[in-house]
C-alpha cells in the first residue's frame, strides 16, 4: 500500500540526507520525495511517498522520529488529504501539422498550460493528482513525448482531519 508520510524537520544542512539515508540503509524505496521550507525559515516539510504495508511505515516513522532533526512524522495516508504533483512536457509537434492543434485541444481539457512554444515542440505544464497527471501523459503519448519532467508529490491534510486529530490526541488513552 501507498503510503505518504509528511516530515517537519530542522532546516539544516544534511538532514535530507539523514532521512534519505535512513531509507536507503533498511532497504525502503522511496517512490518521490519533495522537500521545501515552510513559513518558517527554520523548518522545512519533506513528503516522502513510499510504499509498503502497514508494520513497514510502523518502522519507517518509528525510525524518522529517532532522527534528531525530526519534529514531526505524520502519515497523511490515514487522514483525510490533498495531494499534487507537477509535470513539465515537452511534445513533438512537427510530425504532422493537426498534432499542434490536437495538443491544446488536449491541453485545455486537462486545464494544462502551454509554457513554451517552437516551430517543433509544445512544453506544457500541469498539476494535478497522479490520475490526473497521468491521464495527460498517456494521451499525449501518441504525439510524441520529447521529454518529460515530474516533481515529487506535495501534501497536505484537510483542516477537519487536522481538528480530528488533535481532539483525537487529548482524549485519555484507555
Amino acid at each position: 500500500m501507498e503510503h505518504i508520510i509528511s516530515v517537519l524537520v530542522e532546516n539544516k544542512f544534511g538532514v535530507l540526507a539523514r532521512v534519505a539515508g535512513l531509507f536507503s540503509a533498511r532497504g525502503y524505496n522511496i517512490e518521490s520525495l519533495s522537500v521545501a521550507p515552510t513559513l518558517d525559515p527554520e523548518t522545512s516539510l519533506i513528503t516522502i511517498v513510499t510504499v509498503g504495508d502497514d508494520r513497514i511505515v510502523e518502522q519507517i516513522i518509528k525510525q524518522l522520529n529517532k532522527v534528531v532533526e525530526v519534529l514531526k512524522v505524520i502519515d497523511l495516508t490515514e487522514a483525510s488529504h490533498l495531494d499534487r504533483e507537477t509535470a513539465l512536457i515537452k511534445i513533438n509537434t512537427n510530425t504532422k501539422p493537426e498534432h499542434r492543434d490536437e495538443a491544446v485541444r488536449i491541453c485545455d481539457i486537462f486545464r494544462a498550460k502551454i509554457v513554451d512554444s517552437s516551430p517543433t515542440t509544445y512544453t506544457l505544464e500541469i498539476t494535478g493528482d497522479t490520475d490526473k497527471v497521468e491521464a495527460l501523459i498517456n494521451l499525449l503519448r501518441p504525439l510524441g513525448i520529447k521529454e518529460l519532467v515530474r516533481t515529487g508529490r506535495i501534501a497536505i491534510a484537510r483542516e477537519a482531519a487536522k481538528v480530528t486529530t488533535r481532539h483525537n490526541s487529548q482524549q485519555p488513552k484507555a
